[in-house]
């Protein structure tokens, strides 16, 4: 199956425009020639019309070898049948699939241990998502549809359950009756039947005859575009008011708006679903519901129902994770997945509520720019706060606990690493020994129930806080395990080691580096980020200051303050004097203005000229040499090596640009150094070719992945991609993504893992390091403060506290780096503070190169100009590559001549072939493996070609030569 988009056709034609031209030229020329050979002799007009039908007979083979070996190169490869996955991928990827799924449900309520049910059992599935479940997201990070999907109903009747036809007849026919809207490929209606239709069709009587249990399931999209509506004005839209915009102003839901009222926003219960559940739950008497959503959700109605037995969160479960669920259910898999955010009862009451959407500048109009995506739509530069500081998720929640402020049993539902099991576990810590900066400590854990199971260690540290001092969070996951299946009785010994160094807090105002404060830290081992299971006091004598003559163990150079720029003029929280500017922090914006003097500094397009940043002191380096090396000798090679600038010294500054600016799916063919094509795929769950539509099995979505709290089911999920993008040779993987989930209504919180950056920090490098086993190199994405969708590529002016990114937003791709080896990079849309994220220099080489020491390339996002996007700027300031599939203009260089220029073209030019020379592209078996089959097929065409060219020209020089004697 070939999947052409609208970008994919017009990075065809533009990529084979030249030769189309010079068809149309030589079309031109052989009319010329026609008209000429009036005035000839009938024998030399036959002559040169002979040899005008050879030559553009060899013209157009020509031509079209040189598409098939350029732009069409990829899509050849794999229509031939070549780069298919094998049926033993794709079955060990499936069962991977079902035993991640498996740990990653989480079980949140079990009354009167209701579950697991007995086999066999009759149920009821209440619910139209139940013959509609989400399996993953939508966009670019959704699972390929060219594979079957295990439904919910699937798998509960594999599990061995009988299901009521009914019910599922039911909601199939309302299918085709229900509203749908939808924007980004996301459909936002709650597509419920009234109280009404079920009665009309005697839905609840057909349902007590059947069983007496019912179980009901609600599910919630979300996706890559949009983010998801936060209010409803009760008129006829989604709104922009009460605290952020989640969707597009003026989304039209006048068909349903008897579902909806002013006060409903898509992560609670519509009326409609709230009226059927409220009749179920007063009908049957064991109710089990399922939250099929992998952005939480306002669970409060399961509290409000003695009936509601059991609760099981199932975010997107991927091609065949649903089977996994029916296996919960009947007791086959005893749940083990702790939640990877936590569960208030209030939404809107979030710190980060009001400061969480679309909020437009006033004086930037100037900026405004109309993009080739949405050519009726002008962005004009806009801004997001970061107010919530350092307390994302239950940092806050934690601490404001701590501090009096909260009731926190009526705020929060379900904690932060809150997951039930069928059995019972306890666990013991030993005393903390340190030994070279590491503190080290055993856990033991016991099963103390009667069915075999998984726990989870959670440790945690809460550091010495001084009122008014460096903000600190009183509970912080620093890190966990996941234990072998234990059966009743048997214990198991897990042995834990935390560096001292990930326990500092970055001192932004006061040394300007990481601080491990002197005083008490609280070592813990918890349930969930509130209860404590056991803990030990570690007492530090006096500060230590990780700075330049100091670093940290795990950084090259130390992490000193340089984001500082990042602030703005927005009010951040504090904990001091227990949270007493809570109010006025997270408050909604009122000011719209960019300050004067970031404004007279800020670049777009318009207004940035790379000949304004040229240094008259950069020498102009060797281009175009002929040293004889290909670039398969710098196989292994160190980063350092001197031999890389024999090789960039072949380098034309032709080669250099294409490589630089035509990264789209692909990194490009250099012929000057023996460079071959890779391709490059995108998908968090899978590997999805755009271009051809061809794709890998699809796994769960990453949340589901981080309720695992198990590295080694990360790792299984890397293996698979890893061994399946190889077997369809491809060799850049678009992703894991790890941006954070600050906010429940992001869109895209499916595709990301938590709101905590070491769960998703541990779990994305697990995965990194896994593919890049079968020579497979992640993306990991999009670095960095991409937390929402609306207006990401809108020139979207990120602004928070230095400490909060070190902390909590690049946490992930510090350890994904550090921890998992990566060499890609893909950054982000927005801006940092006032600078695009691929061009913020201060992030990609400050802290990623120069204090992480990561060696390899960075990537834009999806590169259309969008006002900002511009690779003179990119390069210059940490860019190496622009995910372009065609022409757009700014992604090719405009300064091919300046010193500056070209050094930066040849730095970005050696992050890529160090990441690609490194990859599978260059393993023995493939850059040895010979011609594709359709090489060789093109091959013989092209000789056959030849032989017939050779013999008409035989018989036209023959002919010709009779003609002459003649006369």
């Amino acid at each position: 199956m070939v999947n052409f988009n609208l970008g994919d056709v017009l990075g065809v034609l533009r990529s084979v425009q030249n030769y189309l031209i010079a068809i149309g030229i030589i079309i031109i020329l052989m009319i010329v020639i026609i008209i000429v050979c009036r005035k000839m002799t009938v024998a030399k007009k036959k002559l040169v019309r002979g040899e005008t039908i050879i030559g553009g007979v060899l013209f157009i083979a020509v031509i079209i070898n040189a598409i098939c070996i350029g732009p069409m190169n990829s899509l050849l490869t794999l229509a031939s049948g070549e780069g298919s996955i094998s049926e033993e991928s794709m079955d060990a990827a499936l069962k991977a699939n079902v035993e991640i799924a498996g740990e990653g449900m989480v079980l949140l309520k079990n009354s009167d241990n209701a579950l697991p049910l007995e086999n066999g059992k009759k149920l009821n599935v209440f619910g139209w998502s139940s013959t509609n479940p989400v399996y993953s997201g939508t966009g670019a990070g959704s699972i390929n549809s060219n594979y079957d999907t295990v439904s919910i109903l699937e798998g509960l009747e594999e599990a061995g359950f009988e299901l009521n036809d009914t019910l599922s007849d039911f909601y199939t026919d309302f299918k085709e009756k229900r509203p749908r809207i939808s924007y980004w490929g996301q459909d936002w209606t709650i597509p419920e039947p009234s109280i009404e239709e079920y009665e009309a069709s005697d839905i609840f009587d057909n349902a007590k005859e059947f069983s007496d249990t019912a179980l009901v399931v609600f599910s919630r999209s979300g996706g890559e575009g949009a983010d998801l509506p936060s209010s409803y004005d009760g008129e006829d839209t989604f709104s922009e008011t009460g605290g952020g915009f989640g969707g597009p102003a003026g989304v039209r839901m006048s068909e349903y708006a008897d579902d909806l009222d002013a006060s409903k926003h898509y992560l609670e219960l519509s009326n409609r679903e709230a009226a059927m559940l409220e009749r179920v739950a007063s009908e049957f008497s064991d109710v089990i519901v399922v939250i099929n959503s992998a952005n939480v959700m306002e669970l409060g109605f399961v509290d409000e129902y003695d009936s509601i037995k059991g609760v099981i969160w199932a975010p997107g479960a991927g091609q065949a994770g649903f089977t996994a669920l029916g296996q919960i259910l009947n007791g086959e898999v005893n749940p083990s997945g702790k939640t990877a955010d936590t569960f208030v009862y209030d939404l809107t009451a979030t710190p980060t509520f009001n400061n969480f959407g679309l909020y437009t500048y006033k004086n930037m109009t100037e900026f405004g720019h109309i993009d080739d995506l949405s050519p009726s739509t002008e962005y004009t530069p806009s801004f997001v706060n970061y107010v919530e500081n350092i307390y994302v998720g239950y940092k806050y929640y934690e601490t404001a606990a701590t501090e009096g402020v909260i009731d926190y049993d009526s705020t929060v539902q379900y904690p932060f690493g809150y997951g039930l099991s069928y059995t019972e576990f306890s666990q013991e810590m030993s005393d903390v020994q340190e030994a070279d900066g590491n503190l080290t400590f055993d856990v033991t854990v016991t099963n103390e129930g009667t069915r075999a199971g998984k726990d989870v260690v959670e440790i945690y540290y809460n550091p010495p806080y001084t009122n008014g001092g460096i903000e600190k969070s009183s509970a912080n996951l620093v890190d966990f395990a996941k234990t072998d299946m234990l059966e009743p009785g048997e214990s198991q010994t897990i042995t834990m080691s935390i560096a001292l160094e990930d326990m500092a807090s970055f001192d932004t105002y006061g040394e300007g580096c990481y601080v491990l404060e002197a005083g008490d830290y609280e070592i813990s081992i918890n349930s969930d980020s509130h209860n404590k299971l056991d803990s030990v006091i570690y007492h530090v004598d006096e500060d230590v200051v990780y700075n330049a003559e100091n670093p940290r163990e795990s950084d090259v150079e130390a992490a000193t303050v340089k984001l500082d720029n990042v602030e703005g003029n927005a009010t951040y929280l504090s904990r001091a004097d227990h949270f007493a500017n809570y109010d006025e922090a997270t408050a909604a914006p009122s000011d719209y203005v960019l300050p004067e003097e970031l404004k007279a500094e800020f670049l777009n397009n318009s207004n940035y000229d790379p000949q304004d940043y040229n240094n008259d002191e950069d020498v102009m380096p060797i281009t175009g040499a002929d040293n004889g090396l290909k670039l398969e000798e710098l196989r292994g090679a160190d980063y350092d090596d001197p031999m890389w600038d024999d090789l960039l010294d072949q380098m034309s500054v032709s080669d250099m640009d294409h490589l630089i600016a035509e990264g789209g799916y692909q990194t490009v063919e250099i012929e000057s150094i023996g460079k071959v094509n890779t391709v490059d795929c995108d998908g968090a769950a899978a590997i999805n070719n755009n271009f051809t539509g061809q794709g890998s099995i699809g796994f769960p979505a990453a949340v589901m992945i981080a309720c695992t709290w198990n590295k080694d089911m990360a790792t299984l999920f890397g293996e698979n991609i890893g061994r399946m993008a190889d077997e369809m040779n491809v060799s850049g993987w678009y992703a894991p993504s790890m941006n954070t989930h600050r906010s429940a209504f992001a869109g895209r919180n499916f595709e990301y893992y938590s709101e905590e950056g070491v769960l998703a920090g541990n779990m994305a490098a697990a995965a990194v390091k896994a593919a890049k086993e079968y020579g497979v190199y992640g993306y990991i994405k999009h670095f960095a403060l991409n937390d929402q969708e609306t207006v990401r590529y809108g020139q979207l002016c990120t602004w928070a506290s230095e400490q909060a990114i070190r902390e909590n937003y690049i946490k992930p791709f510090e350890i994904a780096v550090k921890d998992g080896g990566a060499t890609a990079v893909m950054s982000s849309y927005n801006h940092i503070g006032i600078k695009p994220a691929g061009a913020c220099d201060e992030l990609l080489i400050g802290v990623l190169r120069d204090e992480w020491g990561f060696k390899g390339m960075v990537l834009s996002d999806y590169f259309v100009d969008f006002g900002f996007m511009d690779s003179d700027r990119f390069i210059r300031t940490g860019t190496d590559c622009m995910l372009a599939d065609y022409d757009t203009g700014t992604n090719h260089l405009t300064d091919t001549e300046s010193a500056t220029s070209i050094n930066a073209m040849r730095n970005a030019c050696k992050n890529i072939l160090y990441t690609v020379v490194n990859s599978r592209a260059y393993a023995d078996e493939n850059i040895h493996a010979g011609m594709h089959k359709w090489e060789k097929i093109l091959t013989g065409v092209d000789v056959a070609i030849l032989i017939c060219l050779i013999a008409g020209q035989v018989v036209v020089y023959r002919n010709y030569k009779k003609r002459t004697t003649k006369a």
